[in-house]
């Protein structure tokens, strides 16, 4: 067996663990978390914070370097998913009969663009307010919760999660960088 076979043999054995760990009294629970829209009250919250530190010019500069950001986040994760072609836990005939299973999206697995895009917002949010507010790290909250969603519905694999929190940190970091570098030339 190689190394990659043994890796994928152990992902999917930390997954069906992780999986069973939930029950029906905490599904809805997970449900919400897993769901975009349910972040909402956080996206106003993160954009409040933007306009309270840097007024209406830098403001708008953010949301849309953000959307930019959130973009290629998301289209470098499907580049990625078409490049390896992971089948997700819930469509994998190895374990799908006996995981739990609570969303049953199509498509492949790896890695996580919900753990991508969250980390990737969390990371510069925290590096563009961090100076500004000082319980910005509190923000890492989020991307832990959502990226562990995605496990409990039985979506992803750890090693999706790990690789799109990975990748998203490093692509917010980068995008932060890019920031510092584009504001003066906006006159911002």
């Amino acid at each position: 067996m190689t190394f990659f076979e043994k890796l994928i043999e152990y992902d999917k054995e930390l997954f069906v663990y992780l999986n069973s760990l939930g029950n029906e009294h905490w599904d809805a629970f997970w449900m919400g978390v897993t769901n975009m829209l349910a972040w909402i009250p956080l996206y106003v919250f993160l954009l409040y914070l933007i306009y309270r530190a840097f007024g209406w010019k830098k403001t708008l500069f953010y949301l849309f370097f953000i959307a930019l950001m959130v973009a290629f986040s998301d289209q470098f994760a499907n580049l990625i998913k078409y490049t390896f072609e992971r089948l997700r836990p819930n469509n994998d005939p190895e374990i799908n009969t006996y995981i739990r299973i609570l969303k049953t999206p199509r498509g492949f697995s790896f890695y996580s663009a919900h753990a991508g895009t969250s980390m990737v917002v969390s990371t510069f949010m925290y590096n563009t307010l961090k100076s500004y507010y000082k319980y910005m790290y509190l923000l890492f909250i989020w991307p832990v919760l959502f990226a562990y969603s995605r496990i409990y519905v039985g979506v992803h694999f750890p090693t999706d999660i790990l690789t799109g929190a990975l990748a998203g940190a490093l692509i917010g970091y980068l995008f932060y960088r890019l920031s510092l570098y584009l504001l003066p030339k906006f006159n911002l």
